[in-house]
């Protein structure tokens, strides 16, 4: 049996599940990719939210520096404080970005 799931039913279930590891935002990105891999691989993901809270994550800038145990001074633009970009990089050649919110990044957790 499946079911089809739109965005406000994706955010919705996590709400109802008690789950704030994403945000509103984030979670939008979050379907949108989902919805994409699907178009790439030509089959349907399970909509699991506790598998998805277990395989993705989002995080701050900062998070990401401090949880990864990073130079901060490697990662950090001193002309521009709001510069994530460094960081999208370093998770890039790790991982697979989601994508990023105005505040944070969403990846694949490894």
């Amino acid at each position: 049996m499946k079911q089809t799931v739109n965005v406000y039913d994706f955010r919705d279930a996590f709400a109802k599940m008690g789950r704030t590891n994403f945000t509103y935002d984030g979670l939008g990105i979050l379907f949108e990719y989902l919805e994409n891999l699907e178009d790439e691989l030509g089959e349907e993901i399970e909509f699991d939210p506790i598998g998805l809270c277990c395989e993705y994550v989002e995080m701050t800038r900062d998070e990401i520096i401090d949880d990864y145990d990073l130079d901060r001074s490697e990662f950090i633009d001193p002309d521009d404080e709001d510069d994530n970009q460094l960081i999208f990089d370093w998770l890039s050649d790790r991982t697979s970005v989601v994508g990023e919110t105005a505040t944070t990044i969403l990846f694949e957790q490894f």
